[in-house]
């Protein structure tokens, strides 16, 4: 049989209990030669206080995921991990923290960026547009407002600004590489309206929707297919699912931002053939972040 080359192109580290042993050991078990792992550096009124729960405590309060932690990884299995960062663009040192973390740290990726603020703003766009001049790819988390059922610490937990903030950040910013994430980009999947009706839209992907408008208008524009929302994007509909990747081979990349192997099971059954695949498993990724000494073809006897 085939093996694919794969690449998780989104997790974190100490993730819903999983250490470093843990991680590794769910790598191997998945058939994961390396993974982008990303912070998520967020002011604390900015999460749900549930994550308290999914992710240890960190002594700065940086979390839920500090660069911290991405960092002791990357130091302890440097062949298995892409390292990631994202500062919060609102701090006055936002560009100089990113630099630092490129020179001296090794970070070939923006992420996650999942914080209360319009994607637009000037200062995420400063931020993004350092990114383009560094060959950062940038990876954002968009989500809608639902109501939680409660005042306090939110009434709702939306990030990003919806689906037109983040296009304008990205017509702003051409030579910056973004991949769309989470409930508020893949609901666009379709142009049904249920975008900021529930994150997990069902149903047949009809009419079409502006994920596949952007991607054809924005060569800038890559999709991460991690979580929920990016496998609820596809499962909805295969049929429609398969057509989408077979047009967009080249701008999707296989994520988790999880430790389970739903993603792979979904792919594969698709009837999607070998290159494709190739490309979405690992190609792709490599193309964003090459490997040294690691060509980008992704199918190996």
């Amino acid at each position: 049989m085939r093996k694919y080359r794969i690449i998780d192109a989104h997790n974190h580290p100490d993730w819903y209990g999983y250490n470093l042993a843990r991680f590794l050991q769910n790598m191997e078990q998945c058939g994961i030669e390396r993974t982008w792992l990303l912070s998520w550096e967020s002011p604390p009124d900015e999460y749900t206080p549930v994550y308290r729960g999914i992710v240890p405590p960190d002594p700065d309060d940086s979390g839920p995921i500090s660069f911290r932690r991405c960092a002791a990884y990357a130091e302890q299995a440097p062949d298995k991990f892409i390292l990631g960062y994202a500062p919060d663009p609102r701090r006055p040192d936002a560009v100089d923290r990113l630099k630092a973390a490129v020179d001296l740290c090794g970070v070939r990726v923006c992420g996650e960026v999942k914080l209360r603020m319009m994607y637009d703003n000037p200062d995420a766009i400063r931020l993004f547009r350092f990114c383009g001049e560094r060959g950062l790819p940038v990876v954002v988390h968009l989500d809608y407002p639902f109501d939680t059922g409660f005042a306090y610490p939110r009434p709702n937990w939306w990030y990003g600004g919806g689906i037109e903030a983040f296009e304008r950040a990205i017509q702003a910013c051409p030579e910056t590489i973004f991949l769309g994430h989470a409930p508020g980009f893949w609901a666009h999947i379709a142009g049904d309206g249920q975008h900021d009706k529930t994150p997990y839209p069902t149903g047949p992907v009809a009419p079409e929707g502006k994920v596949a408008e952007m991607l054809r208008t924005y060569p800038n524009l890559y999709c991460d297919l991690s979580a929920g929302s990016g496998h609820n994007a596809l499962n909805r509909d295969p049929e429609y699912a398969r057509r989408f990747l077979l047009e967009f081979q080249d701008r999707v990349l296989y994520g988790r931002d999880y430790f389970d192997n739903k993603h792979q099971d979904l792919l594969n059954g698709l009837g999607l053939p070998d290159e494709v695949l190739a490309k979405i498993y690992a190609g792709n990724a490599l193309k964003l972040v090459p490997i040294p000494g690691v060509e980008p073809t992704a199918v190996r006897e």
